[in-house]
């Protein structure tokens, strides 16, 4: 456990940044809503894998134990489309789907929860929460669907603040006729006998959405557990359901003290969709060979921590350059470091406990680098405390010359020399005073990225435009 820190949340529940106080500080609980499982995860899915990754390398530095549970959603009506539109078994789709999703989510750094539990090894604990909801009379049944009543309880829209005309119209409800409210959600509807489903008291059917994730997060965290995570697009109707199905089936139950969503992500520049070609998985992303899996993925896991997690995000493909080349910098600041030693992390710590904010902890990370470049007897701490800096990043996490291994270290020595060529024939222009040849020289390098700096001894340096 590191003493000393006290670590703040923005909690959507009260709208505001809070102090963290734990309902157990000997163990933290932590539930984030995993993926659905029909199709590759695309960036805008990744957002919250690496946001939550490193909320749980911070929690577990900060306290003794972290219970951290995401789900895997792998029935769904979306499942059953596609498997019907591939012509392939719903079983043969998902499990080919959670083998890319492990892979990926190797790649962008991420540690695994604890528990990763799947939605239909828990159709028992849905059925009986469902069961506990038609007993009280927050749920009836209705043409083989059962509902939860809205009206039945007094502080829907707590979370997501909207009015009830908004709720109504932001979640797209399907106004069927058996409904008693027109807000009223599904808890467990119908199959067809070619459709995915399971024995009920209601009949042959399969659940919805919202009791999935109630019944899995109880399960294991318990009626009263401390973080519920996802994206911004979750707090309504997904969250919002959750708190009044799970408040209402077990008496007493606060459901999660703090609530915490990373903000949208656009695509270069516009809304992510196929039709604009900005549509990009995270598999497409990190392209085929191992080594380009991994400098691309940590490369898009830093880009993504470079905005702060409640800002909207503008993915870019030269964001990711961008990113390769800072990591590129931290790589050869550290040279053949011992990747496995201990140090203190109190700089890049303390900007993470004010709200998670990676974009400073970057910022200290280049202040370290600066620090180990510039030599001299703090050097040496200063690059133990960019590595332990980096472990809480989920950043820097492999060997020297792993990540500049192959073609990539080709490249960069062919870059550099290209560069040093440029730098001298440059100082013999000034020399000559053919400065309209250095000037041109200058620019040349500048709009590849390198900035020069002369010195006032006449010595030219030059650093990657960060």
């Amino acid at each position: 456990m590191y003493d000393g820190m006290i670590l703040h949340l923005y909690n959507t529940l009260d709208r505001k940044k809070v102090q963290f106080v734990p309902l157990d500080d000997r163990d933290v609980r932590m539930y984030v809503c995993g993926p659905t499982v029909y199709d590759k995860i695309h960036i805008g899915n990744a957002r919250p894998i690496v946001v939550f990754d490193v909320l749980y390398r911070l929690l577990k530095l900060l306290y003794p134990k972290v219970t951290y549970v995401r789900n895997i959603t792998d029935v769904d009506d979306k499942i059953m489309l596609r498997a019907a539109e591939s012509k392939e078994d719903i079983n043969v789709l998902t499990k080919r789907t959670i083998e890319q999703f492990e892979r990926d989510v190797e790649s962008l750094g991420a540690l695994e929860p604890d528990i990763e539990p799947r939605a239909t090894e828990h159709i028992e604990d849905m059925i009986k929460i469902i069961d506990s909801l038609i007993a009280n009379g927050s749920a009836y049944v209705v043409e083989g669907h059962v509902l939860f009543h809205v009206s039945s309880i007094s502080n829907y829209g707590v979370l997501s603040g909207r009015d009830r005309d908004e709720m109504i119209a932001g979640a797209r409800i399907e106004v069927a006729p058996y409904k008693k409210d027109p807000a009223d959600f599904v808890l467990w509807k119908p199959s067809t006998e070619m459709q995915v489903g399971w024995t009920s008291p209601w009949g042959r059917g399969r659940p919805g959405w919202h009791i999935e994730c109630s019944a899995m997060s109880t399960k294991y965290l318990g009626p009263n557990f401390d973080i519920h995570g996802g994206g911004e697009d979750l707090i309504f109707p997904h969250h919002e359901n959750e708190i009044a199905q799970s408040q209402s089936a077990i008496s007493g139950s606060s459901f999660a003290k703090f609530w915490l969503h990373n903000g949208y992500l656009r695509s270069e520049g516009k809304k992510m969709s196929k039709s604009e070609g900005n549509f990009y998985t995270v598999d497409e992303l990190l392209g085929v060979g191992e080594r380009e899996r991994m400098w691309r993925g940590e490369s898009m896991r830093l880009m993504m921590l470079s905005t702060h997690y409640r800002q909207p995000i503008d993915f870019t493909k030269r964001g990711l350059d961008i990113a390769k080349r800072k990591l590129d910098r931290w790589y050869r600041c550290l040279g053949e470091t011992d990747f496995d030693c201990a140090a203190d992390r109190s700089d890049v710590v303390n900007v993470l406990c004010d709200d998670i904010n990676t974009p400073k902890a970057i910022a200290a990370m280049d202040s370290l680098c600066r620090q180990v470049l510039a030599g001299g007897g703090l050097a040496q701490d200063a690059k133990h405390e960019m590595l332990a800096g980096a472990s809480l990043l989920g950043l820097l996490r492999h060997n020297t010359e792993a990540w500049f291994q192959g073609t990539v270290l080709s490249d960069l020595d062919e870059e550099v020399a290209r560069i040093d060529a440029l730098i001298e024939e440059r100082d013999t222009a000034r020399k000559n005073r053919e400065f309209n040849l250095a000037d041109t020289i200058r620019q040349e390098l500048l709009d590849v990225g390198v900035i020069l700096e002369d010195k006032p001894d006449g010595k030219t340096i030059w650093r990657r435009d960060e």
